[in-house]
């Protein structure tokens, strides 16, 4: 069995009804809201040849790996927006407000979000005309990905240095979630590491070491932040007094 990173100071019994709640929410607003999703929505642009890929005569050997590069670029950089626009940035908050990291923390998104982010992604698979398996296949791989690098997990140093040349491993996304404004916002990949380095968002290692950073945003250090309906406010509430260690709009 994998040994843990680091150590949590807050356990599973506190955290997880309320990041499994949020799960249990997201998936039912997308099923009701989104009963087809991006796969369905993919097939009917197959279907009447719609987007650039199928304008351009793109092959399906071509079209679908590049439709996945193109789709994880798209995350990317609607995670980076989500960091530099106020107004998006109180909603992802709550995905950084966890105090500690593990896979619940990978799931744990406001339905608000979330549903904004399946209509970004609608549509980018419309323009593009991404085909049905590319869809398929890249929501596997983020839903995968999502998990493993929000994972408690211990890799070997020199396993993590050479995977995160390409994916974006748990040591590498840990510093995402660092209380420190310029560590948070670094390292926005979810699955492929190489966009973070193409745009110069790239972190190698926190200033505080693996096991010394702070996880979490200024405003929302009480335990009891971590309750579902205080989770689901949080993007209403007003902002605390700021503090040098968090983004302005934050607070201590």
């Amino acid at each position: 069995m994998a040994r843990p990173r680091r150590p949590q100071a807050i356990g599973r019994a506190r955290r997880w009804p309320g990041n499994l709640g949020i799960v249990l929410l997201d998936t039912l607003l997308l099923r009701i809201l989104f009963p087809t999703a991006a796969v369905g929505l993919a097939l009917l642009a197959e279907a009447r040849g719609w987007g650039l890929l199928p304008l351009l005569g793109a092959p399906a050997w071509l079209a679908i790996p590049l439709s996945v590069l193109l789709l994880d670029l798209a995350i990317y950089a609607q995670h980076v927006a989500f960091h530099a626009v106020p107004i998006l940035w109180r909603l992802h908050r709550m995905h950084h407000a966890d105090l500690e990291l593990d896979v619940t923390s990978g799931l744990r998104f406001h339905p608000l979000e979330i549903i904004l982010s399946m209509l970004i992604k609608l549509a980018v698979v419309l323009a593009l005309g991404v085909p049905a398996l590319a869809v398929l296949a890249f929501e596997v791989l983020l839903n995968a990905s999502a998990m493993f690098s929000h994972g408690n997990v211990r890799l070997p140093l020199g396993l993590d240095r050479a995977l995160r040349r390409v994916i974006v491993t748990p040591d590498m996304h840990r510093i995402h979630h660092s209380i420190r404004r310029e560590e948070t916002d670094s390292n926005y990949g979810f699955n492929l590491a190489w966009w973070d380095r193409l745009f110069g968002t790239y972190r190698a290692q926190p200033r505080a070491g693996q096991l010394g950073l702070t996880i979490g945003i200024g405003q929302f250090r009480d335990p009891a932040e971590l309750q579902l309906d205080r989770m689901l406010l949080q993007p209403f509430r007003p902002a605390a007094p700021a503090s040098s260690l968090a983004r302005p709009e934050d607070g201590a």
